[in-house]
C-alpha cells in the first residue's frame, strides 16, 4: 500500500533527512507525511510595497529587483547582502548560509517575488534567508494560501524548513497514483456531509481557496475525534452487552431504615436523581460503570453511603478507595458517624494500620463480618480478600494508576460494580473523550443551607488588613487555614516556604495556637494535627496541598492560598472547598504579587467570579489545553491530537459522538460489509488503546 512507503523514498527525503524526520516528528511513512499538518496558513496573493513595512507584520511578499550584491565578515562570520528595491524603497535580503548557491542563482536587475519576515536592523529593513522566486504574471501564479509547518532546530540544520516540507509533502501527494482510499464509510461521509479523504488531504497541504480549506480541516477533525468516539462506543456497548453484574433486586432494612430515621439532612433534588440512576444500574443484571461528577461539598459521599446500604440489603459487602490516609480517615469517621445507629461493621484499611488489627480485618472480610472497607491503596494487596464484594467507590480516582484500579477486580467472582467519584469537575468535551465508556451522573446543585464562598484577590504587600479579618473570623469562633506551594526552600523559586510561613503566622498571632500539616509528616502525626484542628484547639492550619482533596472542618470559614499565582484554576477550586462546608459565610483570600501575567490575572478574574466547578473547569481547559490538567496523562488518550482541539472542536466532537452511537446502535461488532472500512481503521489505530473504562 501507497501509504506504508517508507519516508526515505519520497523524492526530496533520502535516508539521512528521514532518521531526522523519524526522530524530531515520528514521521516513518508516506501516510504519516500527510497526516503533518501545517499550523498556519500565510496569504501570498497579497504584494505590498516597501514603504508600507510596518513592525506589525509577521511576513511581507514584495515584487522588486535586485540592484546589487555585498559580502561583509570573513569565514563563519561572512554574509551577503543583496539590496532590493521596489521604487518605493529598498530592504536588505541577507544570507549567512548558502552564499555561493545565491550568488550563482539570482542575478542583478531582474524581476523577483520575495517573501520572508521583515526585521529593523541599524534603521534598515531587511529579510534574512528569504524565499525568492522568478516574477511570474498574476494568472501564472499559484493561489494565495501557503502553508505554514512547524520544524526543529535539528531540522533546520539540515535545510528542512517549512518550505521544504512544503515541497516534500507535495512529492509525497505526486507519488500517490489515482486517488487516496476512503478511511471512512459511505454512510459517515454522509451523515456529517463531509469532503472525501483524498480532497481533504489536498486541500489541508495546498488549499485552493479558503472555503476548500475550511471544507479539508472540518473533514480531518472529525476523523481524528470519531475514530476515539467510535472506539469508546464500540467498548461500551460490548461491555454492557457481555458483562454480567451482581443483582441488586431489593431494596429492605438497611437503606430504608437510614433514610427514615438517619438522615442528616434533607436529599438535594440531584443526589435523588443520582441515586436513582445508580439503583437502575445495579438491579438491572449488568455491571454498573458510572462517574459520580459533583462539585466539593455537593453530598457524594452521603450517595455513596445510601448505595453501600443497597448492597448490603442485598447481601454483599461494599469497599470505598480513597487517595491518602487522611481522606480515607475522614471518609471512615463520616461513614462511622452516618451509620452508628445501624448494625453496620465498617473497617478501616490503611498503609499504618497495625499488623494484627490488619489481621482482623482480613478474616472479617472472609466471614463476611465486615460490610463496609474503606482504605487507601492497601486496599489492592493481595491478601486483601472479600467474601462477596458487590460494590466499589473509587475516590478522586485520577489519583490512582491504571494498574491500581484494575485490581479491585480480582477481589470479586464477577466485577462489582463501580462507582467512580471525583470533585474535580471535568468539562463534558474531556468527559466524554476520558470517561466516554462511562455512564455519567452529575450532581450539579448544593445541600440547603450552604452560601457560596466569597473569593478575593490581595496584593502580599497589603497584609494588615488581611491579619485584622482573619482575628475578627478566629473571634467569631471561626478558624483559617492558609497554604503555601512549597515544603522547603527553592532556589529558582521566590516563595515563602511552608516553614518560614509556619514561623511568620505564629509570631503574627501569638494569641491564638498555630498547626501546620505538609505530605511528608507521618500518618499519626497528620491524624494527631486534624484532630486538634477539628476540636478547634488549633485556629490557624498552615498547610501545603496535602489538604486539597476531601477535608471536612465545617467550622474553618478562611481559606488563604499564598502565592496564588503558582496553581491552576482547578487546584484553587479544590482549596476554596475546604471551607463554605458549614451555615455561616466563608471567605477565599488569593495571596498574589503584583507583577502578574495574563494569563494569571485571567485565573485570578476568574476565580473571584464564579463558584461553579464546571465553568471554572472549562476555563481551565481553554487556558491550559487538555494535556495538562490533572489525571489526563495517564488515561490513555491521544492528547498529541493531530488536528482537532477539544476545545475549539467541541461542536465537531458532539456531531461526531452522536454518529458513533447510530453506527454502533445499528451494527455494534462493525460486521457490515459498508462498515470494515471503519474496523480496518480502528485496528490501524491501535484498537483498545483508547479503553481503560473497563477498570474505571
Amino acid at each position: 500500500m501507497i501509504l506504508q512507503t517508507d519516508i526515505q523514498f519520497v523524492p526530496g527525503v533520502g535516508p539521512k533527512r528521514a532518521g531526522i524526520l523519524n526522530k524530531e516528528l515520528d514521521l516513518f511513512t508516506l501516510g504519516d507525511l500527510l497526516r503533518y499538518y501545517p499550523y498556519r496558513y500565510i496569504d501570498r496573493s497579497r504584494i505590498y510595497y516597501i514603504h508600507e513595512i510596518d513592525g506589525s507584520m509577521p511576513y511581507i511578499q514584495l515584487k522588486g529587483r535586485i540592484t546589487a550584491f555585498e559580502t561583509f565578515g570573513e569565514g563563519r562570520k561572512r554574509r551577503l547582502v543583496a539590496h532590493f528595491t521596489d521604487g518605493t524603497g529598498f530592504i536588505d535580503l541577507v544570507w549567512f548560509q548558502g552564499i555561493r548557491y545565491v550568488e550563482n542563482r539570482y542575478k542583478v536587475n531582474q524581476e523577483y517575488i520575495v517573501f520572508g519576515k521583515p526585521t529593523l536592523f541599524n534603521n534598515r529593513w531587511n529579510i534574512a534567508h528569504p524565499d525568492i522566486d522568478p516574477y511570474m504574471s498574476e494568472a501564472d501564479r499559484p493561489d494565495g494560501l501557503m502553508a505554514m509547518y512547524n520544524t526543529t532546530e535539528k531540522m533546520k540544520e539540515h535545510s528542512l524548513n517549512s518550505k521544504a516540507m512544503q515541497k516534500i509533502i507535495g512529492n509525497a501527494l505526486g507519488m500517490v497514483k489515482g486517488r487516496l482510499e476512503e478511511t471512512l464509510s459511505a454512510d459517515v461521509v454522509k451523515m456529517a456531509n463531509l469532503i472525501p479523504f483524498h480532497d481533504a488531504i489536498e486541500n489541508i497541504h495546498f488549499p485552493k481557496n479558503p472555503l476548500l480549506l475550511r471544507d479539508a480541516e472540518f473533514r480531518l477533525k472529525f476523523e481524528e475525534l470519531f475514530f476515539i468516539q467510535l472506539n469508546i462506543v464500540r467498548y461500551a456497548a460490548d461491555r454492557k452487552a457481555r458483562l454480567n453484574g451482581f443483582l441488586f433486586s431489593r431494596v429492605g432494612k438497611y437503606l430504608n431504615t437510614f433514610y427514615r430515621k438517619h438522615l442528616p439532612f434533607e436529599l438535594t433534588q440531584a443526589q435523588k436523581r443520582v441515586i436513582k440512576e445508580i439503583r437502575k444500574d445495579t438491579a438491572s443484571g449488568k455491571q454498573m460503570n458510572r462517574l459520580l461528577q459533583g462539585d466539593v461539598g455537593s453530598g457524594k459521599t452521603l450517595v455513596a453511603v445510601m448505595c453501600m446500604l443497597i448492597a448490603m440489603d442485598n447481601g454483599f459487602q461494599s469497599c470505598l478507595m480513597a487517595p491518602t490516609e487522611i481522606l480515607a480517615a475522614q471518609h471512615f469517621e463520616t461513614f462511622s458517624r452516618l451509620l452508628s445507629e445501624l448494625k453496620v461493621n465498617v473497617a478501616l484499611l490503611t498503609g499504618s494500620t497495625k499488623k494484627r488489627e490488619r489481621q482482623e480485618i482480613h478474616a472479617g472480610l472472609l466471614t463476611g463480618d465486615i460490610d463496609i472497607l474503606i482504605g487507601t491503596h492497601a486496599l489492592i494487596e493481595d491478601e486483601v480478600q472479600f467474601r462477596n464484594l458487590g460494590f466499589v467507590v473509587i475516590d478522586e480516582q485520577h489519583r490512582f494508576g491504571v494498574a491500581q484500579r484494575a485490581k479491585l477486580w480480582t477481589k470479586s467472582e464477577h466485577p462489582p460494580h463501580v462507582l467512580v467519584m471525583t470533585a474535580t469537575p471535568i468539562p463534558r468535551t474531556l468527559a466524554m473523550t476520558l470517561y466516554g465508556d462511562l455512564d455519567l451522573s452529575v450532581i450539579d446543585e448544593l445541600p440547603p443551607g450552604r452560601k457560596p464562598v466569597k473569593t478575593v484577590h490581595r496584593y502580599d504587600k497589603n497584609r494588615g488588613a488581611l491579619y485584622q479579618f482573619i482575628r475578627e473570623q478566629i473571634g467569631a469562633r471561626r478558624q483559617a487555614y492558609i497554604v503555601y506551594p512549597l515544603i522547603e526552600e527553592s532556589e529558582t523559586l521566590d516563595l515563602k516556604n511552608l516553614e518560614e510561613g509556619f514561623l511568620h503566622i505564629r509570631e503574627a498571632f501569638p494569641e491564638f495556637t498555630v498547626c501546620k500539616m505538609h505530605g511528608r509528616m507521618k500518618p499519626a502525626e497528620k491524624e494527631e494535627v486534624m484532630r486538634q484542628f477539628v476540636n478547634n484547639q488549633a485556629q490557624i492550619m498552615v498547610s501545603t496541598t496535602v489538604i486539597e482533596v476531601g477535608v471536612n472542618v465545617p467550622n474553618a470559614s478562611v481559606m488563604v492560598i499564598e502565592s496564588a499565582q503558582r496553581f491552576g484554576l482547578s487546584q484553587l477550586h479544590q482549596l476554596r472547598g475546604r471551607v463554605g462546608r458549614g451555615a455561616d459565610q466563608s471567605y477565599c483570600i488569593l495571596i498574589t504579587p503584583y507583577e502578574l501575567s495574563a494569563d494569571t490575572r485571567k485565573r485570578m478574574e476568574i476565580m473571584t467570579e464564579s463558584n461553579d466547578g464546571f465553568v471554572i473547569a472549562e476555563a481551565d481547559l481553554k487556558l491550559r489545553g487538555p494535556g495538562d490538567l490533572e489525571g489526563t496523562q495517564q488515561s490513555g488518550i491521544p492528547f498529541n491530537l493531530r488536528i482537532a482541539d477539544l476545545v475549539r472542536d467541541n461542536a465537531i466532537l458532539y456531531r461526531a459522538r452522536e454518529i458513533a452511537e447510530t453506527i454502533i446502535a445499528d451494527d455494534p461488532k462493525l460486521s457490515q460489509p459498508q462498515h470494515l472500512v471503519l474496523k480496518q481503521q480502528l485496528s490501524r489505530l491501535g484498537g483498545n488503546r483508547y479503553d481503560w473504562g473497563r477498570i474505571s
